[in-house]
């Protein structure tokens, strides 16, 4: 102990400034102290204005959104330059209520992380618009979010989940399957050739005129085609799922879309009622909707899971799937699912309903990865731009067509 004193009495003391100084270093000020990193997340790359500010062990200091589903339901979908103006009215009290919530000043940031692709271009440019001048006035690094990969990095939030692991993402503008290798390393396994599942069931549940349904009319198309379906005969409508024939993991909904139509039009006629009015087989056709959604999202994830494994690009024996996305929360399509990760030993998980749906939580999250990791953090934003299309990874598709894996046929008795 004698010659510890010995030796620290070499070193002078230091002044309370100094100590103050470095302090500082860790984010400190009176009251409170940050030893982690602290990323904001801004997120409106459809209609959702959101903004969040996560710390590197997980914990969500604080979050504010702004829905427009509200406006958008009474001009019967998503009109961009609507969704533009709603956004820059809203981006400034969403980011500050955020920062509020979390007692955090834009100083104490490490990093601002925003959505910059894919999405709707002008609801991206008003995000990334925001942002470059708040990272501009405040000195900070800029991370550019590809909003698929934030979607599927957001279990590892809530999760202890290890990379690798696939990763299934079904929402109202994406529908995509691929192999999580890392926090940037994607191998795409399938996509929607045209549309997504939940615009589809948007467009379905607005062709069977819903919002005038008492029970639905708050709801927008896809709640109110679950909620409904909930009472309805899947039995009653044969609608056979899409591509069945290709042994793939890609997708396709609007062949689909254009039966259920064709459908709707024919029973309107046998009813005696015009278009805009409900159909007293309403419930029916959207049970039979959502049955056959399910079915075919569950057999392409099949062959997805069995050409990972047999690739052994999956542990045989602890595989992951993650389904995100906002038509993840739909339950019925989950049961689908579970019926094949029970069958092929996998575990299946979901984030909270809250966090499958756009949120300016899973973007600062994706930031902390990106931070963690050191990927793509920019410290000059010049030249950076929002890109409305943007592929997710590697696409190794064509290989999972060439390998023409036959799924075996599970019983969907959901």
């Amino acid at each position: 102990m004698l010659i510890l004193n010995k030796i620290a009495g070499v070193f002078p003391k230091p002044s309370k400034r100094k100590i103050y100084e470095y302090l500082r270093s860790f984010n400190f000020h009176p009251g409170k102290v940050y030893l982690h990193k602290l990323v904001l997340g801004i997120e409106t790359s459809c209609d959702d204005t959101a903004a969040a500010v996560v710390d590197e062990t997980g914990n969500v200091l604080g979050e504010a959104i702004h829905s427009q589903t509200e406006v958008h339901l009474k001009t019967g979908g998503i009109i961009p330059p609507v969704a533009q103006q709603l956004h820059r009215e809203n981006i400034q009290r969403i980011v500050q209520e955020a920062l509020s919530v979390s007692k955090v000043s834009p100083s104490e940031l490490s990093a601002v992380a925003t959505t910059i692709k894919p999405g709707l271009a002008l609801s991206l440019g008003v995000g990334l618009s925001y942002s470059l001048q708040l990272v501009d006035k405040f000195k900070k690094p800029f991370i550019p979010i590809h909003h698929m990969e934030a979607h599927a990095l957001t279990i590892r939030l809530t999760n202890k989940v290890e990379f690798p692991f696939l990763v299934l993402l079904i929402s109202g503008g994406h529908c995509l399957l691929a192999l999580v290798r890392g926090v940037s390393d994607f191998l795409l396994l399938g996509k929607s050739l045209d549309i997504a599942p939940g615009d589809m069931l948007d467009k379905v549940a607005r062709r069977l005129s819903l919002i005038k349904h008492p029970e639905c009319s708050t709801m927008s198309g896809g709640k109110a085609i679950e909620h409904l379906a909930k009472q309805g005969n899947k039995l009653h409508f044969d609608f056979k799922p899409p591509m069945q024939r290709a042994k793939n993991c890609d997708f396709s909904f609007s062949g689909l879309q254009h039966v259920i139509d064709k459908t709707i039009m024919q029973k309107e006629k046998e009813e005696g009622i015009a278009k805009g009015q409900i159909l007293s087989s309403a419930a029916d056709i959207a049970a039979a909707v959502q049955h056959t959604t399910a079915c075919h999202i569950a057999k392409r994830t099949h062959r997805a899971i069995l050409f990972c494994k047999q690739r052994d690009l999956l542990s045989q024996s602890n595989a992951v799937l993650v389904v995100s996305g906002g038509v993840a929360s739909n339950l019925y399509i989950r049961k689908a699912l579970e019926i094949v990760t029970n069958a092929t030993q996998c575990t299946l998980l979901c984030p909270p309903p809250k966090l499958c749906t756009d949120n300016g939580i899973m973007i600062a999250w994706n930031g902390i990865e990106r931070l963690r990791a050191g990927l793509g953090i920019l410290y000059d934003t010049e030249g950076i731009r929002y890109e409305p299309k943007c592929p997710l990874g590697v696409d190794i598709s064509k290989e999972v067509g060439e390998a023409a894996i036959k799924v075996p046929r599970l019983k969907m008795k959901i």
